[in-house]
């Protein structure tokens, strides 16, 4: 198994997620304990000196100019965990809280926080031994870090709050007892240092940066095959036209649909056929989804920024010299997010009109997909759901980064809202991952029609990878089992997955900075 230093390597998207899912381990090394000891030792060092810094030895927030004696430095410490508990709503997934611990240990283990080495080793046994914390999905701000969240997140270090371990659901005190652990005496600093920080609109960025790019590979590919069922041209996806106009993703998007074309009896039988222009949603999808690959790669980058920098305050540099500063503050995540979000959701609005499309009755394929539609709607009422689905990703798409509302009685006068960003991203992406699960049954029925004609190589082993799920529907059935089993194949990863196996995973070979 490949290993990983915190604090010392950089972490990419592709690396927290395999510590996440155990194919990677993470490791603190000597190089990174030598840090965290020297930090731990400034912090000390203030406390002994009595220096006033704020978050040691003086309150929180608006109470920053309250004094705090050295012998409640601990309490004070123990105290911001429990007041800043305040989450509400549906627990956030495994898979993000404990992105959220990978995350926090990495920042944590650069040496700048005055965290001791044993409430990192803690934070590791979490890790290591899948005991993730229950953090309630709503209540941070998106400034002075993800308090709430990150709060419950660590409330088990000292014996409070839930786990979910081994199925189960815990209280922390019943996991510790169990394991023959004891809780966490936290010393100066570490409490605040534990829930500044943007970890919790990080981890949801992580998880969307994957999902994201997992769902453009796929409307790449579910595009092409509607648009073989439709008997669309590939010219708008020449190379010299979109040298004319040199965006990234969209070049990356016309090659794909190009190299997915290649080889295609469909696409040789009409080429003659006189049709001057296809509609918009065919021709002009290196410019749509090429667009949201451009968010995507734009949230890919500082996603990578944020996974290596230190997002705590105040920076402790050595015990003269410390900064309290606004690197908690989740604006530079915030608004990618959003971006992201309506490029997720154009993906899905594009895709319906295909859909769409698919079900007229032109260019040779039967109305509503079904050869005897009347006594069945066909795959009309899918198309009812895309629409369904379409409406409320554009109602999820009003930037929360654009609001802020002041907290701490003024002191926290400006906050991104970053963490309802992420949030609302993920869950445009849930629906996404439908639409495109429903375009890609009805283009798999639509390109039936067109046999015995075959399309390209890769779209028929797509096409037969569904059918390996999914049969070709004579009469009406219950569609929704149907969707929710193609769904899986989507978000799962394995349909893209299981495409570019096959196909040597040439697609994006010239545009290395869109992989993940």
């Amino acid at each position: 198994m490949n290993t990983f230093n915190y604090g010392v390597d950089t972490l990419t998207t592709g690396t927290a997620l395999g510590i996440a899912n155990k194919t990677i381990k993470g490791i603190i090394n000597d190089k990174a304990i030598s840090k965290i000891k020297a930090s731990e030792a400034f912090v000390k060092q203030i406390v002994t000196e009595n220096k006033t810094v704020y978050g040691i030895n003086t309150g929180f927030g608006i109470l920053a100019n309250t004094s705090i004696s050295a012998s409640d430095t601990s309490i004070l410490q123990h105290k911001i965990l429990q007041s800043h508990s305040v989450g509400v709503g549906d627990p956030i997934p495994d898979e993000i809280a404990k992105l959220m611990l990978i995350t926090k240990i990495h920042a944590l283990c650069q040496g700048f926080s005055g965290v001791q080495l044993s409430t990192l080793e803690r934070i590791l046994w979490h890790i290591d031994n899948n005991a993730i914390p229950i953090v309630p999905e709503k209540g941070s701000v998106g400034a002075s870090g993800d308090l709430a969240p990150l709060a419950h997140l660590f409330l088990p270090l000292i014996g409070l709050g839930e786990v979910n371990f081994k199925g189960q659901r815990i209280r922390s005190a019943q996991l510790l007892q169990q394991q023959n652990l004891s809780p966490l005496q936290l010393g100066p600093k570490e409490g605040l240092a534990l829930i500044n920080g943007t970890q919790f609109i990080l981890a949801f960025a992580v998880k969307a940066v994957q999902r994201m790019h997992n769902c453009l590979e796929a409307a790449d590919i579910i595009g092409a095959m509607s648009l073989e069922a439709l008997t669309g041209t590939k010219a708008p996806f020449d190379e010299r036209l979109h040298q004319l106009r040199p965006y990234k993703g969209n070049q990356l998007v016309a090659q794909r649909l190009r190299h997915l074309l290649d080889g295609s009896e469909i696409m040789q039988s009409h080429i003659d056929c006189g049709r001057v222009q296809d509609p918009y949603s065919l021709r002009c999808m290196p410019q749509v989804h090429g667009a949201s690959r451009n968010a995507w790669l734009h949230l890919s980058q500082l996603t990578l920024t944020e996974l290596n920098s230190v997002t705590d305050n105040p920076i402790i540099f050595n015990a003269d010299d410390t900064i309290s500063g606004g690197n908690f503050h989740g604006q530079p995540l915030a608004l990618p997010l959003d971006y992201a979000c309506f490029a997720a959701s154009e993906i899905g609005n594009i895709s319906d009109r295909r859909c769409y499309l698919l079900l007229e009755g032109k260019w040779g394929l039967p109305l509503l997909l079904m050869k005897d539609v009347g006594l069945n709607s066909g795959f009309m009422i899918p198309q009812y759901t895309t629409a369904a689905l379409v409406t409320e990703n554009k109602t999820l798409c009003f930037p929360a980064s654009a609001d802020s509302i002041p907290t701490s009685l003024g002191q926290e006068d400006h906050v991104s809202m970053g963490s309802i960003s992420g949030r609302k991203l993920n869950k445009v992406l849930d629906n996404l991952e439908f639409i495109l699960a429903i375009e890609l049954l009805s283009a798999c029925q639509a390109i039936e029609f067109r046999k015995p004609l075959k399309s390209s190589p890769i779209l028929e082993f797509a096409h037969d990878h569904v059918r390996e799920f999914v049969g070709f529907a004579e009469e009406d059935r219950i569609f929704a089992d149907d969707i929710n089993t193609i769904t899986r194949i989507i978000r799962d990863f394995s349909f893209v997955g299981n495409v570019n196996k096959f196909d040597g995973h040439q697609l994006n070979n010239n545009f290395k900075e869109f992989n993940l």
